[in-house]
C-alpha cells in the first residue's frame, strides 16, 4: 500500500465555496487531510464544512475575501488557532473574464476583479501563511495558473496576464523558499468548472487556438447540437476533448501527497484531444 502523505496535513483551500474548490476539499478530506475552507460566500463553505464533518472529516471554515490583505491574514490566524499549524494552502479562487479589448465597456470591471483575485488574492494567500510555515520549518503553497499564462494570445489579455503573473510569482518565490516552503504551480487547460460562468465573450477562446479555429467552430457546433461523439467525452479515450474537473483535482492532491522532501513544482494537465495546446 502506498504511503498517504495527505493524512493529518492542515490544508487551506481558497475559493472553497465553488464547485471545484469543494471537489478538492472532498478529495483531501477523504484521505484524512484537515481542511480549512475559505471563500467570500460564507453559506457555501459553512455547508461544505458541515458535510465533511458529517462524514467524519476534520473541517473548519472562515469567510474571507482573497482581495483583502487583512481578511486573508485573519483567515490564516484562525486556521492556526483551530488546527495549530498550516501545512498547505491551495489558492484556487479566480475568475475568467475572457473578452477582447474592444469589449472594454462591458468587461473592465470584470477585468479589475480578475486581476485583484488572481494576482492580489494569490499573493495575499502566500503572505498570510508565510511566517507560520517558516516558523514551523516547512509548508507547501499550491497556486492555480493556466496554460493561458504560457503565451500571449488575442481575446483574453487580462486573464492571460493574471495567470502569467501567478506562474511568475510562484516560480520567483520558489527561488526564495527552497528547503523551507515547497511551491507548486498548476497549469490546467480548458476544464468545465464554475470559471466558465465569468466568460464575457466566448469568441475570445479562439485567440489561444492558433491554427485550430475551424476545428473549434466545428466542435462548438456539435456541442450546441448535442452531437459530440461519445469517444470525445470519455476519459478513457485518447480523443477526449475537455478535461473533467476531477482529474485536475486529482493532480492537486497528487502534489500534496508527497513526502516533505519531494516537491512537484509544476504540473500541466490537459485532455489528450484538447485544442488548447500552448
Amino acid at each position: 500500500m502506498e504511503t498517504n502523505y495527505v493524512k493529518d496535513k492542515v490544508i487551506i483551500i481558497t475559493g472553497a465555496a465553488g464547485t471545484f474548490g469543494g471537489l478538492v476539499a472532498r478529495k483531501a478530506s477523504a484521505l484524512g487531510g484537515k481542511v480549512f475552507l475559505t471563500d467570500i460566500k460564507e453559506e457555501g463553505i459553512r455547508l461544505l464544512a458541515e458535510e465533511l464533518r458529517g462524514s467524519g472529516a476534520e473541517a473548519a471554515y472562515y469567510p474571507a475575501d482573497v482581495c483583502s490583505h487583512n481578511e486573508m491574514f485573519a483567515m490564516a490566524a484562525e486556521c492556526k488557532k483551530v488546527f495549530d499549524r498550516i501545512d498547505v494552502i491551495v489558492n484556487i479562487a479566480g475568475t475568467m473574464p475572457i473578452a477582447y479589448i474592444a469589449d472594454h465597456e462591458k468587461a473592465w470591471k470584470a477585468w479589475d476583479l480578475c486581476i485583484d483575485v488572481s494576482i492580489k488574492g494569490t499573493l495575499y494567500g502566500m503572505e498570510a501563511v508565510h511566517d507560520i510555515m517558516i516558523e514551523q520549518g516547512q509548508g507547501q503553497i499550491i497556486n492555480l495558473s493556466s496554460i493561458w499564462g504560457n503565451f500571449p494570445a488575442k481575446g483574453a489579455a487580462a486573464y492571460i496576464a493574471s495567470k502569467a503573473s501567478v506562474r511568475i510569482i510562484t516560480e520567483s518565490f520558489n527561488k526564495e523558499a527552497r528547503g523551507k516552503i515547497k511551491t507548486t504551480v498548476i497549469r490546467p487547460t480548458g476544464v468545465p468548472t464554475g470559471l466558465m460562468q465569468s466568460v464575457i465573450n466566448g469568441e475570445g477562446n479562439v485567440g489561444i487556438l492558433q491554427d485550430e479555429f475551424v476545428e473549434w467552430k466545428r466542435r462548438a457546433a456539435l456541442k450546441a447540437e448535442g452531437k459530440v461523439p461519445q469517444e470525445c467525452l470519455d476519459p478513457n479515450s485518447i480523443q477526449l476533448w475537455s478535461l473533467p474537473p476531477q482529474y485536475l483535482a486529482d493532480n492537486i492532491i497528487y502534489a500534496i501527497n508527497q513526502p516533505w522532501g519531494v516537491n512537484i513544482s509544476d504540473i500541466t494537465v490537459r485532455a489528450s484531444g484538447d485544442l488548447f495546446m500552448l
